[in-house]
């Protein structure tokens, strides 16, 4: 899953620069609304769903205010967003799987699909894609300093990490669906508080690309990403070096 691990370097490295700051805390906010409605109310401490999108938030240095408006907006009577999903194929058959939360489908449906047909994508049934991905748990945090890492993976091991990659000192840790919650509460026996940690849909198999065709792709994936209704965009495009320094 090493092309993963460094599709999520230059995401960090992009989402310290670029404009896109204001997105991620928008769709984070969301999430949180989310959770506070259909998690169990206000307080995370009773509210699991609510206290991992209050972490994701934190780790994504959300400010404090921003985090208590959504809880706030969760409890109020309205915002009542639903989870919709998408598959499709973007240019040089380049499997797709958007993930969104919308408080109008129609609006949603229509600019997913706007996306497709303008970066020459084709959108498919949902189910069509479904075998080519795997949900996941993922968890990304920064190498401890006062850890020995080799007794830090065996502790994830023994909580059901399947597989654990360091690039650039970040730390990237995968695990089955039904491990998520026992690995999450082993990083609370730790106090190690990762920056992101949420499931995901990890492709079973990659494709690769020249640069100029995978950048025609990534045109796509942007479009998406920068739709308020879209919370996640997954794909099987191989993240190889050349591409990773085109990127950068």
């Amino acid at each position: 899953m090493s092309g993963h691990s460094k599709w999520s370097t230059i995401k960090r490295k992009k989402g310290a620069l670029d404009a896109k700051r204001s997105k991620i805390f928008s769709k984070l906010s969301k999430e949180i609304t989310i959770a506070v409605k259909e998690g169990g109310g206000p307080d995370p401490d009773y509210n699991p769903r609510l206290r991992l999108a209050i972490q994701n938030a934190r780790g994504a240095n959300m400010p404090k205010d921003n985090i208590e408006r959504a809880i706030n907006k969760g409890n109020q009577d309205g915002n009542n967003f639903v989870p919709v999903t998408f598959e499709g194929y973007g240019p040089h058959g380049i499997a797709i799987f958007v993930e969104c939360l919308t408080d109008n489908n129609n609006r949603t449906v229509s600019n997913v699909r706007a996306a497709f047909n303008k970066y020459n994508g084709s959108l498919g049934t949902n189910g069509s894609l479904s075998f080519l991905f795997d949900r996941k748990g993922v968890f990304e945090f920064e190498k401890p300093e006062s850890m020995n890492m080799e007794d830090l993976e065996l502790e994830l091991i023994d909580a059901g990490a399947e597989d654990i990659e360091v690039e650039d000192n970040m730390v990237t840790v995968y695990c089955a669906m039904e491990d998520f919650g026992n690995l999450n509460k082993k990083f609370e026996e730790l106090k190690i508080t990762p920056s992101n940690a949420e499931l995901q849909r990890i492709p079973n198999d990659t494709k690769t690309l020249g640069v100029e065709e995978a950048k025609s792709v990534l045109k796509l994936i942007d479009a998406l990403e920068d739709d308020d209704d879209v919370q996640k965009v997954f794909h099987n495009l191989e993240m190889t070096d050349e591409l990773a320094s085109a990127m950068e």
